[in-house]
């Protein structure tokens, strides 16, 4: 008998609490070709991508340490922390 090829699944590290998560449950905060920061909640779009887990806490930590910043390469909008926490507001 064969066994079927486990079918891998794409996993990302929270700039937040630096764990490893499945890349279809975090954030993913995007900085676009244009040079624009925007939430990526499709996970699709082209650009270079910080990701975040769905935790506020996470969410400060990251914010408070420019984490995201450094991994976008460029400094993120206030604008944008507040979507993300609007964001995770609602989510719970």
């Amino acid at each position: 008998m064969e066994q079927k090829k486990q079918k891998k699944i794409p996993t990302r590290r929270c700039t937040g609490c630096g764990e490893h998560f499945p890349k279809s449950t975090l954030i993913r905060v995007l900085r676009t070709p244009e040079g624009e920061i925007v939430l990526d909640l499709t996970g699709k779009r082209s650009g270079r991508g910080a990701y975040i887990c769905h935790s506020l806490t996470c969410l400060k930590k990251a914010r408070k340490s420019r984490r995201i910043e450094q991994s976008l390469e460029c400094s993120v909008p206030e604008e944008v922390y507040n979507r993300m926490e609007e964001e995770l507001s609602v989510g719970k």
